[in-house]
């Protein structure tokens, strides 16, 4: 199965990123968790399962009677591929868009990001895959791993395995050093030109390490409000 290229629009750092940043990329572990935000994110993604447990029970009633009238559209509603959080490997929880058809058997046995890739063309997707890619109510699962601890409400968000090391490869150390986010500083630059640059990463970890508990909060909490824009627009892809 070919990846879209659009999967993958990460670029390397640049020059003026290793300047500007190269506290950062003297760092060799991945930095230690601020307990205020691991208190804030278990908090918030508790809030937002409640809110978000219906809207699954809804949606897994609309997969049945669509897999019902279209045998093809059914299957399971939730699947995982295998990401990268802060340099570790952790099953990524999303709602499944598209067809059984679409879907590499063999590769998602194996928990690779290659087998939903499909998802990228618009003819794979099921009905109410459509809708539920549109205002990004594929990624309410992962309020899961946040609440296991494999995620962060606002951080880099997690490539999957081999993505992960192509950005490694080409000179990014991010999302190897801190824990993703469902949402990013950068990933909320979605449908804009510099949506892919590296330097709002950075940029988030520069402020990790510099502000108080109270600043990142007031970051993280301007963070979600702008994505919670982007996702009120319903210009998911």
């Amino acid at each position: 199965m070919n990846e879209p290229k659009e999967a993958f629009p990460y670029r390397p750092p640049s020059k003026f990123i290793l300047e500007k940043y190269s506290h950062i990329f003297e760092i060799k572990e991945k930095l230690p968790s601020r307990w205020f935000k691991l208190i804030f994110d278990k908090l918030v993604s508790i809030v937002l399962l409640l809110i978000g447990l219906p809207i699954l029970i809804l949606l897994q009633i609309a997969y049945i009677i669509e897999g019902f009238l279209i045998p093809e559209n059914k299957g399971p509603l939730i699947f995982s591929y295998n990401a990268v959080s802060a340099g570790k490997t952790f099953p990524k929880f999303k709602i499944r868009i598209i067809k059984q058809s679409a879907i590499d058997i063999e590769a998602a046995s194996r928990g690779e990001w290659i087998a939903y890739s499909g998802e990228w063309n618009p003819k794979n997707r099921t009905y109410v895959g459509s809708f539920v890619k549109k205002f990004y109510l594929d990624e309410i699962p992962q309020l899961f791993n946040i609440l296991s601890g494999t995620m962060s409400i606002v951080g880099p968000r997690p490539l999957a395995i081999l993505h992960y090391e192509r950005d490694l490869k080409q000179g990014n150390i991010t999302r190897k050093l801190l824990k993703g986010g469902l949402l990013g500083l950068g990933h909320i630059m979605k449908g804009k030109p510099d949506f892919g640059d590296p330097i709002y990463e950075y940029e988030y970890i520069h402020k990790y390490l510099n502000s108080t508990d109270l600043g990142l909060l007031i970051l993280d909490l301007k963070i979600i409000y702008r994505g919670l824009i982007v996702v009120s627009k319903g210009k998911g892809l």
